[in-house]
């Protein structure tokens, strides 16, 4: 017997002993003085038997068809053999039109031996971060390497950002590797789209910070650069799981985007990003969830020229020929104005992705021409000449000491007109 009904048992007992009346014993048992005739008939009749239910070990009125169990099961080894029980039913539910629910699906998945449920360990406990307000205040940003095609292409990164507040899939993008220019391009076009957040959140990958110690605290990567040119702030965690949304969101992306794209028949690159959008609506009605407050944090991006800025810059100083060397090449400017305007002056160079270079002097460009250094070819001599050459070489790289006669100071001698 179970506990409730030992305790039926025990105020039937009393009922019987007429210790209590039908009221008051349906009160005790909160149930109806007709449920408490029907078992008092029953206990007088069969004793403490006649409170068992006669369904226990009876099959369930509420589980489902052997009919469904077995074309559930069938659908799932068929084609959903590899995935969790919550997205199985939801397959099921999308492309089949068999509404289950999660738990009978895991159910019949473990009967089938296709789910094993796993023990639950132990975690450690990290203080929790409460959710910015606002869409747009906050935005994590990091990359995933991963087998996304699972095996029927080579491995690449998948680049995501999500809101802090809303936990909103804002892009996703596949591309090669984590590259600076593969985070201004998807920075570039986030900022088209929804406008500019207040802050970026990442690690401290050196595409975002610079790790060197050696280098001023001021320095910035390409990257911090422009988003510093934008008015975004860039936060670096110091610990993965400082950045727990994120990183929860690419173990559920390793588990959802190479199943889909497996029954979207998607084996590239570019197949996988024209699906993206179709994925990331779908995974935001699911999954996002409204801010706490409405207003939208993100601002226009009007007056920032996201072309020139999004590109990698460094400063120059132009010779007195107007003249400056960028990666081997060099470049002399042409100007109308007097050169000495622009000796000595200091320029932004301007590389796009395409590898076009911009020079900038006080935020306008200038006209230049491109001189392509030569290497340096090296010059055939016989061996007869070959010590000598040795000897003039180590000559030029000669250099006296300061006590040398050379550089001693001999003051002039004074002649004295007679």
């Amino acid at each position: 017997m179970s506990k409730k009904e030992r305790r039926r048992a025990v105020v039937m007992q009393q009922l019987y002993n007429k210790k209590l009346n039908q009221r008051e014993a349906a009160l005790e048992l909160c149930l109806s003085i007709r449920q408490i005739k029907n078992l008092f008939k029953n206990y007088k009749k069969y004793g403490d038997e006649g409170l068992i239910s006669k369904k226990r070990g009876s099959p369930s009125n509420h589980q489902l068809p052997k009919v469904l169990k077995e074309k559930a099961i069938g659908l799932i080894l068929e084609n959903y053999i590899d995935f969790g029980p919550t997205l199985a039913r939801e397959k099921l539910k999308e492309k089949h039109g068999l509404n289950i629910s999660i738990s009978s699906v895991r159910n019949l998945m473990i009967l089938a031996n296709i789910w094993h449920p796993k023990k639950k360990k132990e975690r450690r406990v990290y203080q929790l971060r409460e959710r910015r307000s606002s869409i747009g205040e906050l935005i994590q940003i990091d990359g995933s390497p991963h087998d996304w095609f699972e095996g029927r292409a080579e491995k690449c990164t998948l680049l995501a950002y999500t809101d802090d507040a809303t936990s909103r899939l804002m892009e996703l993008k596949l591309v090669p590797s984590e590259t600076t220019w593969n985070y201004m391009n998807l920075t570039k076009s986030y900022i088209k789209k929804y406008g500019r957040p207040l802050a970026f959140y990442s690690d401290k990958h050196s595409i975002f910070r610079v790790n060197t110690e050696t280098i001023g605290k001021d320095s910035l990567t390409q990257f911090g650069r422009a988003l510093t040119q934008l008015e975004i702030k860039l936060i670096c965690a110091n610990t993965p799981q400082a950045k727990g949304r994120v990183e929860r969101l690419f173990r559920s992306l390793q588990d959802r985007l190479p199943k889909e794209l497996r029954l979207h028949h998607i084996s590239s690159i570019d197949e996988a990003n024209k699906f993206l959008p179709i994925f990331i609506e779908d995974y935001n009605k699911r999954f996002s969830r409204l801010a706490k407050n409405p207003i939208n944090a993100h601002r226009s991006f009007d007056g920032f020229d996201l072309d020139l800025i999004f590109t990698l810059q460094e400063t120059r100083y132009l010779s007195k020929n107007l003249i400056l060397q960028y990666k081997n090449t060099l470049y002399q400017i042409k100007t109308d104005r007097p050169t000495y305007a622009l000796r000595k002056a200091i320029v932004n160079v301007l590389e796009k992705e395409s590898g076009e270079v911009i020079i900038e002097y006080k935020k306008k460009s200038l006209d230049y021409k491109i001189y392509h250094e030569q290497p340096y070819q090296g010059e055939v001599i016989s061996s007869k000449l070959l010590n000598h050459k040795v000897d003039q070489i180590k000559k030029k790289q000669y250099k006296p000491s300061r006590n040398h006669p050379w550089k001693a100071y001999y003051p002039r001698k004074q002649h004295l007109s007679l």
